[in-house]
């Protein structure tokens, strides 16, 4: 019964929900992440793109400007064209411009959602292995003390007789990996009924050697001081 209970109490503890609950965080935390980072690096390329263009409207501007000034271009035509040609570049580096802005606002604004989905990820991931650390304490501990249990079990098996212990195995397979229970207080601890005034006193008249069962659960009635005899 007690190797039942340690296996029990090592399914049932609490860590695995903790760090089940904690693990499903973590991947949504991480989707979340990863979209950020995308959305960060699909705007690093907008924004160099729009910088590029930017960059290409001013060569031409100055270009222009260049040829302005030279002296160069001396057909009054040539020259209108020239000077509406700057015009129309200021206006479209100064739209550019504006792109180029609005692009970096947006960046920014993905890179500081970088910034604290990475430093969530890294709370909850610390809690996660807060919780993993506690559940391999705690299992371990079990674990050592069902060896221990187990150990001590072979040696009681040892002293049983081989029919008797049979029976137990043969219960134990029955009854959920419980053979033997303890008679407390008139009542059985394997299936928590009370003993009727007719099964007491056959139990009562049973020599200490003879196995009594439960009539209920049919478990090996393990008789103590305490069995309310």
């Amino acid at each position: 019964m007690r190797l039942a209970q340690l296996a029990h109490r090592r399914q049932g503890l609490p860590e695995h929900a903790e760090i089940e609950s904690l693990t499903k965080d973590l991947a949504q935390l991480r989707d979340l992440l990863v979209a950020a980072q995308t959305e960060e690096s699909d705007c690093a390329r907008e924004q160099t793109k729009a910088e590029q263009d930017v960059d290409q409207v001013r060569q031409r501007a100055v270009r222009d400007q260049q040829r302005l000034d030279s002296g160069a271009v001396t057909s009054p035509k040539d020259l209108e064209n020239l000077q509406r040609e700057l015009v129309s570049l200021a206006k479209r580096q100064g739209d550019l411009e504006d792109v180029v802005l609005e692009v970096m606002e947006r960046r920014e604004s993905a890179q500081e959602r970088v910034a604290e989905l990475t430093e969530r990820v890294g709370a909850v991931q610390g809690k996660a292995d807060d919780a993993t650390a506690r559940r391999d304490a705690a299992q371990g501990a079990l674990d050592d003390e069902a060896a221990s249990v187990a150990k001590e079990r072979e040696v009681v098996a040892g002293s049983v007789p081989a029919d008797l212990m049979k029976l137990y195995e043969k219960i134990r397979g029955q009854q959920g990996g419980v053979g033997a229970a303890k008679l407390f207080q008139r009542r059985c601890e394997g299936c928590r009924l009370e003993l009727n005034i007719t099964e007491l006193n056959e139990v009562r008249a049973a020599a200490p050697e003879t196995v009594v069962r439960c009539e209920n659960c049919r478990r090996i009635l393990v008789r103590t001081s305490e069995s309310g005899l």
